[in-house]
């Protein structure tokens, strides 16, 4: 099922962005005039690795002018819904880490092995919930891979979007009706 809803969600994404992304890569072609998908090693799951892809958004690891906005709106990521058709990834998942993420956060060991179960997604709880510590994002994720199921995953692609289109913070204080989150 939660397969079934990857491939039906990133079809219709594609196709609603198919022309947002045509005009990024024009600007990033000519405007930038730099490649247009950045890719990466990343860590999938039962630490499968794969390149995730991305719309470029730095040169010389500077951030450019539209990769600022890129980066801001989260439309870098456009990419990354090719990722979900391979099989990559999924929606929703824990966020897809590199090598040296998983090093740094300490997370190559038994007790976090749970985490390299599921396919890394898009989105997920500790994006939307604001995991920027290994603790809390170590939190977010287990939650979400011990409950996952398709109704969450819509909830949790609902709440991206809007946090895409109204920002991180604002959402989040609805959500958590507390006016002090970041």
């Amino acid at each position: 099922m939660k397969r079934l809803f990857d491939i039906t969600f990133s079809l219709i994404a594609l196709l609603i962005f198919a022309m947002p992304m045509l005009i990024i890569a024009l600007l990033l072609t000519i405007k930038e005039r730099h490649s247009i998908l950045f890719r990466q090693d990343r860590t999938g799951i039962n630490k499968q690795p794969f390149q995730i892809l991305k719309f470029q958004t730095m040169v010389d690891e500077i951030p450019t002018k539209t990769g600022r906005l890129l980066r801001k709106t989260g439309l870098d990521e456009l990419p990354q819904f090719l990722n979900v058709l391979k099989g990559d990834m999924s929606i929703v998942g824990p966020r897809a880490l590199t090598k040296f993420d998983i090093e740094r956060l300490c997370w190559n060991d038994d007790f976090h092995s749970i985490r390299w179960r599921v396919k890394p997604g898009i989105t997920g709880f500790a994006q939307i919930y604001g995991g920027q510590h290994r603790k809390t994002s170590w939190f977010w994720d287990r939650r979400y891979i011990k409950n996952n199921n398709v109704f969450i995953d819509f909830g949790v692609v609902g709440i991206s979007f809007l946090m895409n289109i109204f920002g991180k913070i604002r959402v989040r204080q609805i959500v958590f009706r507390r006016k002090n989150l970041k």
